[in-house]
């Protein structure tokens, strides 16, 4: 791959640049995180605002309504947003990060036509129900069952981790239609209408206080079988697809944010007195390690650049998104460790010890905690690798 900007690409970053440059003005300060009424209007708004200008599902093909641009000019958008602090999709991004995605691969004309304009729009905002209490890390073993009765299924069960579930429209459901124990050959994917009868919201709060997770309770909810992306029981191979896009292009601007993090790190530590004299930055072993992870932050935004076009050429990046997920994951949480030496006491709390910027990092490293966990552990994704990379055999279950 040509890692030089073409004359076009270079027209596109410049006509894009002096867009933000024009419109990121006007948009006025965010939202509190807590306000959810808010925050949707925000994001939403946001999102309409991109696709007024031709901006919104740059990564989407044409004939789905996106701008069809080319996997650099995806990277372009990306990097450029990122660095003239735009808002990030929010809570669109399990609309336009998977679902959408996922319906374009494998939906039908019919839910590609109801779904896909307005989540572009950003008239539509969904949620993800995979996750359920007893089936995390390992979710072929989800018990949230789906009935079928005539042209609707009737589904009990509960999910949770649900992020944004208390603005969502719709949600990504999984459910099995299978007998029980029927693991992967069991289940499907469903489109949820977050207004049916039965379907109820509890928000969750996580240990940094923030309240993006859900969990819900299904209760005698009637969907309908049109709802049903792919055939029945054939869920598992969808939601392949879907965890393709969530671990392979959807933490695009979490990659990006890691750059900034450490940026940021950096010119803490070329600030902050060290203990003996001078400042943090004179020491060689600091500059080492903050070398050491902007090469792995270089690294994965060339696997990106992979994976990003094999997604545009048709092929759901599997093998790519695994090793993505899994270093990123990690090179992420040693980004934190490493702000938190450079902390150092301040570390210890997100407000009234820290330096200016400095709760950003301590807050991010207490949320990077779950990152080994969301969008499918480290270990499921060394077993992917191990299994259908390697050819290794079946790791043993035990009942």
């Amino acid at each position: 791959m040509d890692l030089r900007l073409t004359a076009p690409e270079r027209a596109f970053r410049d006509r894009l640049r002096a867009w933000l440059a024009d419109t990121l003005p006007t948009l006025g300060p965010g939202p509190d995180r807590d306000d959810w009424t808010a925050r949707r209007r925000y994001d939403t708004a946001w999102q309409r605002t991109l696709f007024d200008a031709g901006y919104a599902g740059v990564d989407w093909p044409r004939e789905h309504g996106g701008l069809g641009a080319t996997p650099t000019e995806q990277l372009i958008f990306l990097e450029e947003t990122a660095r003239a602090r735009a808002p990030y999709v929010g809570v669109n991004f399990v609309g336009l990060l998977h679902a959408g995605p996922t319906l374009i691969a494998e939906g039908t004309h019919a839910q590609r036509a109801r779904h896909l304009p307005r989540i572009l729009r950003g008239e539509e905002v969904w949620c993800q129900g995979f996750s359920e209490p007893d089936a995390g890390s390992d979710l072929a073993s989800l018990r949230t069952e789906a009935v079928r009765d005539g042209d609707h299924y009737t589904v009990n069960g509960r999910k949770i981790w649900t992020s944004n579930a208390h603005v969502a429209d719709y949600c990504e459901l999984l459910v099995r239609t299978g007998p029980p124990g029927s693991r992967h050959g069991g289940i499907t994917w469903l489109i949820l209408p977050m207004d049916t009868p039965g379907v109820q919201v509890h928000p969750l709060r996580t240990t940094v206080g923030s309240s993006e997770f859900a969990e819900l309770v299904l209760d005698d909810v009637r969907i309908p079988v049109t709802h049903r992306v792919g055939a029945e029981n054939d869920g598992w191979r969808v939601a392949m697809v879907t965890f393709s896009f969530e671990r392979g292009t959807a933490f695009i601007g979490d990659l990006i944010e890691s750059r900034n993090l450490l940026e940021e790190t950096a010119a803490l530590a070329r600030v902050t007195p060290a203990p003996g004299g001078g400042v943090l930055w004179d020491d060689a072993a600091l500059r080492r390690d903050i070398g050491r992870l902007a090469a792995e932050v270089a690294g994965l935004w060339a696997l990106v650049r992979k994976n990003v076009s094999e997604a545009t050429a048709g092929r759901v990046p599997v093998q790519g998104a695994s090793v993505f997920k899994l270093r990123f994951a990690e090179n992420r949480q040693h980004i934190d460790d490493l702000a938190a030496r450079v902390l150092g006491r301040a570390g210890l709390a997100m407000t009234d010890l820290a330096p200016k910027g400095g709760g950003r990092l301590v807050e991010d490293r207490v949320s990077t905690l779950s990152y080994t966990i969301a969008a499918g552990s480290s270990q499921v994704q060394r077993n992917i690798l191990a299994e259908r990379s390697l050819g290794l055999p079946k790791e043993p279950r035990w009942t």
